[in-house]
């Protein structure tokens, strides 16, 4: 059984450290090669992330941490005070997704975004649910899994609490660029960044309140759930 983080020497514990953020990069610059590089189809693509997020975390727990994976996750049942901050604050952004694309409808391109779903990830009227549905639960619950329950979970638990906010966030900003970033304008884009980072913090404080990514993972599934309602309206 593996020790617990917060006991780790401080060899351990930078060693540790390296691996994370090592990992995390190679697996986002990867995916960057993949889908922008390479341009392959969205299965691919979707394929692609679950098995880099997955081993990623499943190689840290079992041959670095040298624990369980039930130990290494810590996917307990989450109490009922701690799951309703998630789900309250998935309601709130939610509403600010929908007022901030209310507020900058007239400059967004919706014919762009629409061609390149179309064309790009081959998203039509008739695969819309189903790859909607995918994205709302699976995408969300492979993101928490990577950028909370590996990245910042692990360097919370270890003491590196800044550089756990910070780079995971950041990261996760920069990693959903190669969604939007011929969707908008420059302004818009640094201002999706910053939406992205902040969001990023957020995730990573609420799941802090559980030990795990659960709380974030609600959060994350009503802001997507949000954008697919958004996305049908004015694409079909």
């Amino acid at each position: 059984m593996g020790l617990d983080l917060a006991n780790l020497g401080d060899r351990e514990k930078k060693i540790y450290r390296s691996y994370i953020l090592l990992t995390a990069i190679t697996c986002a610059v990867i995916l960057f090669v993949i889908e922008q590089i390479l341009m392959v189809d969205y299965l691919t693509k979707t394929i692609s992330k679950i098995v880099l997020f997955t081993l990623s975390q499943i190689i840290f727990i079992k041959y670095v941490r040298k624990t369980t994976l039930k130990e290494g996750l810590n996917l307990k049942l989450v109490d009922k005070e701690t799951i309703w901050v998630g789900l309250l604050l998935g309601v709130l952004s939610g509403l600010i997704l929908v007022g901030a694309f209310l507020f900058f409808r007239k400059i967004i391109d919706m014919d762009v975004i629409f061609l390149e779903l179309a064309t790009k990830s081959k998203i039509t009227s008739a695969n819309y649910l189903i790859v909607t549905t995918y994205f709302t639960f699976g995408n969300s619950f492979l993101e928490e899994f990577f950028f909370r329950g590996f990245i910042f979970t692990n360097l919370y638990k270890m003491g590196y609490k800044k550089l756990g906010y910070i780079f995971s966030s950041a990261l996760f900003a920069l990693y959903h660029i190669a969604i939007f970033k011929n969707w908008f304008s420059i302004e818009l884009i640094l201002l999706c960044m910053l939406g992205l980072f902040i969001t990023g913090i957020v995730f990573d404080y609420v799941d802090t309140k559980s030990d795990n990514f659960l709380n974030s993972w609600a959060i994350h599934i009503l802001a997507d759930l949000t954008i697919v309602i958004i996305g049908y309206m004015y694409l079909f």
